[in-house]
């Protein structure tokens, strides 16, 4: 039976989580800055709005440019590693072979693997042992920016929900309290899709987002006192 492993879903599953996270928190700050500075529905919903689409966009396209960097230094490794397997083939071999000889196998061993290994596909060898890039984990720029843009409008859209039909009066406690519930949710969602531990995921994504949101309703109480 195969053992299944969830560093696989490491690459789209951050992005996807930070996505929904900074939506959820993003939107649910903005409309809760709003409440606190304006009694009315209106300006809550058109800046919920407008922070969910120009978040969105912006969390893609970082995210995507980001994740690109990644993939041209990794590109840039493997390339410049080609090249020595080209003009120095025996000291890339017996840098493989310390490598191997480093991580608990003995000299004579070490060296027959390095051979073995670099006999069989030598740039993939020092690609994963010696760069550490390996085909699961390596980065995808356009899968994180679809799964960023994407979780980011599905965190956001809940907030905005909540703005366009609750109370106005109530406006900054309840969106306080559903971003809680969404964030718990998320954490949950997250651990569980990660194989990690629910309540440490649950704790830390609850704590960070009732911060942000916390120092969001004061600086609009502030403007709330100033324009009055």
């Amino acid at each position: 039976m195969k053992e299944k492993h969830y560093i696989t879903r490491s690459a789209w599953l951050r992005a996807a989580v930070l996505g929904a996270n900074d939506g959820i928190l993003s939107t649910a700050s903005i409309a809760i800055g709003v409440a606190a500075a304006s009694p009315m529905r209106d300006p809550i919903v058109i800046a919920s709005l407008a922070g969910l689409v120009a978040g969105a966009l912006s969390m893609a396209a970082g995210e995507y440019v980001s994740v690109s960097s990644q993939v041209d230094v990794e590109t840039a490794d493997i390339e410049r590693e080609k090249k020595e397997l080209e003009t120095i083939p025996e000291m890339e071999l017996l840098e493989l072979a310390e490598i191997y000889e480093s991580r608990g196998l003995d000299k004579k061993t070490a060296l027959i693997v390095a051979q073995q290994l670099t006999d069989h596909n030598a740039l993939e060898a020092h690609a994963r042992d010696e760069l550490g890039i390996h085909e699961m984990t390596q980065a995808k720029p356009l899968q994180a920016a679809i799964a960023s843009g994407a979780a980011f409008i599905t965190g956001g859209t809940l907030p905005l929900l909540v703005s366009l039909f609750v109370p106005v009066n109530y406006m900054v406690i309840l969106q306080y309290v559903f971003a809680t519930v969404f964030l718990i949710i998320l954490g949950s969602l997250a651990a569980k899709a990660g194989g990690s531990s629910i309540p440490k995921a649950i704790i830390r994504i609850t704590f960070w987002g009732t911060v942000a949101m916390g120092l969001t309703a004061f600086v609009g109480y502030l403007f709330n006192v100033n324009l009055g």
